[in-house]
Order: structure tokens, then sequence, then C-alpha cells
């Protein structure tokens, strides 16, 4: 007995040995529960270049508190954690939003939503003067410059107030670069001597196009071409540029989500019309007429039969229709059933010669743009001495839809870069962040962490703004933390991921 206890004793002193003496310390800051590190990465110097995402925009404006919440500096204050220096950003004059140049008002203040309304500006006027140059406290380690397209990057006078008139010239860029306004984006950023560097760009190269509905007045940025003209030339030259510095400096890319996953163009449904039983009736033998046309020279249906519900279609233009029957439908539509003089003929013609019903669902969907919403419904001049409907019997201009044949435009522009950034990290050994898959799982079912899930829900999904186009603050987090796991998973650090508790999901009407 004496011999058990003396034997117990001896065991209990050496479990407390082990546990005061071997245990392991669990690292709360960390990924993994082990010390903090950096791996192989040097985040002493970071710079991140890239548009409005970068910046930290939303809700249609650029301020304080939005730039706050980028997920550039939310990575800075990771990167803090092991070695990171000061990260510093152009802050704009006020959380009103919006900016004036020479006095005026170029930029009007950020959207709000309240009371479940639609997101309307908030009141104040910018206080934010462009040509009042913050050149002197920089250089900023923040570079994101809203609307920059890829090649913008490359541009010496983008940074020019000269340029402002002309648009040569970007607004956000010309208050904090260099005051001889002949230094790219590009050569701010590597001047800086940056020891990690972040790179998002093409995102405008796509989006200006998908905006305008693809009416042709804002045009994708060929993959094709020398640099400043042509994406994959263009991107060669940023991130050869940023990885030639004194510094070797490592960093971290992202590839362009597909335009078609966020609210701008999803919130509002293609067929969104209510109709009676009277109205539909109505209009049925004009759709069904001009079908009956176009199948008199082989061509296929484009009006759909409306029936007495809330979910019949747009009526839409689209340029991008084949086949042109103003002329078809002007002469047919002054003969039986019809019998429309020519006048009222001639203007048939040309209203539905390229117009047909959008499409809700499926492969071939059409997409109405946020910003076209208050269209629908509103009048227009119709037939003689009377008005038509925005959307039912008027169609929308086709700049107020993305339509199925312009989506596949876009991805294939987009899949061009994302196959080249994709490259471009594997070749120059770069962190890589798949942003377009990110982007389409919040679309698709949402992501999911600490107790939250971000979708793409307009206002209520916790993932974007009031602007349909850009993230939320809880947006902005999800992102940053895509970007620290891919650093993690290049360069062996074990950085951790914020809390998106710690993220609004919107900024409020007052700030």
């Amino acid at each position: 007995m004496i011999k058990n206890l003396k034997w117990l004793l001896l065991v209990s002193l050496t479990v407390v040995a082990c546990s005061s003496e071997d245990s392991v310390q669990v690292e709360a800051n960390s990924s993994d529960g082990l010390p903090l590190t950096s791996g192989t990465a040097n985040f002493t110097k970071f710079v991140s270049l890239g548009n409005s995402l970068t910046a930290g925009y939303s809700d249609n404006a650029l301020f304080v508190e939005g730039q706050k919440v980028s997920y550039t500096n939310i990575m800075a204050q990771q990167f803090a954690k092991v070695g990171g220096g000061e990260f510093k950003i152009p802050f704009m004059a006020d959380n009103v939003g919006g900016f004036k140049v020479g006095g005026t008002v170029f930029a009007t203040a950020r959207l709000a939503s309240t009371g479940g309304g639609a997101p309307t500006a908030v009141a104040g006027t910018p206080s934010t003067e462009i040509l009042t140059s913050i050149a002197a406290a920089g250089p900023y380690n923040n570079c994101g410059v809203p609307g920059a397209k890829s090649f913008h990057l490359l541009s010496p006078t983008y940074g020019s107030p000269l340029g402002i008139a002309g648009g040569t010239a970007n607004p956000y860029y010309v208050r904090f670069a260099p005051a001889n306004g002949t230094t790219s984006v590009v050569a701010y950023a590597a001047a800086q001597a940056p020891t990690f560097f972040s790179l998002w760009i093409g995102n405008n190269d796509v989006l200006g196009y998908a905006t305008t509905g693809g009416d042709g007045s804002n045009p994708i940025t060929p993959s094709a071409g020398p640099a400043g003209v042509g994406f994959d030339a263009t991107y060669d030259a940023i991130v050869n540029t940023m990885t030639s510095g004194a510094n070797a400096p490592k960093g971290v890319v992202a590839n362009i989500p597909y335009v078609n996953t966020v609210p701008f163009f999803t919130f509002i449904a293609a067929n969104p019309v209510p109709l009676v039983a009277a109205q539909a009736a109505q209009l049925n033998p004009l759709f069904q007429g001009l079908n009956a046309i176009l199948a008199s020279q082989g061509q296929p249906a484009r009006f759909q039969l409306l029936t007495a519900s809330s979910s019949n279609p747009l009526l839409i233009a689209d340029k991008t229709l084949t086949f042109d029957a103003t002329v078809l439908f002007a002469t047919a539509l002054q003969g039986a059933p019809f019998n429309f003089d020519a006048a009222t003929a001639g203007f048939l013609g040309s209203l539905y010669g390229k117009s047909r019903h959008a499409v809700a669902s499926g492969a071939a969907r059409d997409y109405v743009l946020l910003s076209s919403g208050g269209l629908i419904g509103t009048t227009q001049p119709g037939f003689p001495a009377t008005n038509s409907t925005r959307g039912v019997t008027y169609p929308m201009p086709d700049s107020a839809i993305l339509t199925a044949t312009e989506v596949a435009i876009v991805k294939t522009a987009t899949d061009a870069y994302n196959a080249k950034i994709r490259a471009v990290a594997t070749a120059k050994g770069l962190a890589f962040v798949d942003a377009n898959a990110l982007l389409s799982q919040i679309a698709a079912s949402g992501v999911s962490a600490n107790g939250f899930t971000v979708s793409s829900s307009f206002i209520v999904g916790g993932g974007f703004s009031t602007d349909g186009v850009h993230p939320s603050p809880r947006g902005y987090a999800v992102i940053a933390n895509k970007f620290i796991e891919a650093i993690n998973l290049k360069y062996g650090s074990n950085l951790k991921g914020v809390d998106l508790g710690n993220y609004r999901i919107l900024f409020p009407k007052s700030l």
C-alpha cells in the first residue's frame, strides 16, 4: 500500500512538472494558435493599388468611415501585428461623401437607406475640395483610385488638375498625387519602396460597359494591345514595376468577379410588370401579331403572352438583335388585321423593330440595372395623342438593360483577364485571391463566419452597400479575410482573419 502511494505521488509530481514547464501557449491572434509570424513576407512597408474597391468606396461615395474599413486597411491592421508599419490613407474631408472642384460640386453625397425605403442621398454638402492638394502630407500607402481602369494606373497625367475637365485625369488621384501632376499611380506606389503590395485592378475595365447597359459609351478594355491600351500588357507592366523594387517586394493579387453577381444587376427582376386581365387582353393582339409578322420571315418570336399577374416581362430595346424588323413591321402593320395608317405603322415599326420582352431567368436571362429602376412605369410619347408606359408599351432603353448577349461579352472579357492575372501570379510567385469564386459564392449561397451569413441580397444581405456594386463594411471584412487566407497560404504567415461581427452591415444615415 505504501509503495502504491509513493508511486501515485511520483506520477502526480511528473504531471505537474510537465504542465508547468512544457505546456503549449496558444496564440489567440494567429490563425493556427502558434506564435504570430509573417512567414517569408515582409509587411514593413505595405502599399495597395487598385480602384474604388481598394480605396474603400461604399454607398456610391468615398468618405472617411468607409475608407477606414477598406479591405486594404483591415489587412494593414493585421500586418501591424507582425511588424507592419503605418498605412497612410488619403482621407476625404468628411462623411458626407462627394467632392467639389473649384467650389463646384462634382460628386454628390453618399447614399443611405432608412426604414426600408429606397436609398437616398444623406443631408449635407461635400466639403472635400479636390484642388486643395494633400500631397505634402503623403506619400499615401493606399493608392486605390475610384474609377480607375487598368491602363489608368500607367498614365503620367492621371493626377494632373488640368485633365479633370477633359476626363484624362481622376479627381481622387489629383488630390493626393505629386504636385507636378506627371506621376502615374504605379510610379507613385513604387517610389515608396514597398516591401509588400496588393493589386486588385480590372473591375472597371468591364464594369463600365456593364453599368451603361453595353450601349457603347464605355467600351471594354481589350486584352490585346500595348501597355496602356491592352489589359494583358498593362497588367504585366504594373506587376513588373511593383516587383522590381530594391526591396524585391512580395505581394497579393486578385482576379475579377463576374459583374452579374452583384445586386446592381440582380435586384430588379426582369418581369416586374403588374397587369389586370383587361390590360393583358388589350396588349396581346399587338405583340402576338408582331410575332406572326416575324414568323412570316422565318424569325423567332420576340414577344411573350402577357397574363393577369404581377410578373409580366419588361418590354426592352435590344440593339444586339441581329434582325432589324423596323421596316417589316411598318409595312405589315398597315395591312389586316391592324390597318394602321402609315404614320402610326411607321412609329410602331421604329418603336418595336429592335425590341422584345425581357427574359427573367435561365441562361438567356436579362439584367435590369439598379440605376434604371426609376424608369419603369414612367410615361413616354407613344401613339399619336396618347402616352405609353415605359417597360410596358414603350421599351426600356438599351442602356437600362444588360442583355444575355452582353453578359456573355462581359464574361468572355473577364475570363481572359482572369487567365492573365492567374498566370502572372504564378510566374511572379505572388499570392492569388480568387475573388470571382468568392463573389459567386456570396451570390449563390452566402459566406458564413463568426455566426453571420453574408449574402448579396440588396440592403439586407450584409455583403453590399446601398449602391449595389461596392461592399458594405462587413463585405469588405469578408474580402480582407480572403486576402489574408491567400497570403498565409503562399508565404507561410499565420495572420488571423477579422471577426465579421465587428463590422456594420450598412452605414447609418448620420455618421
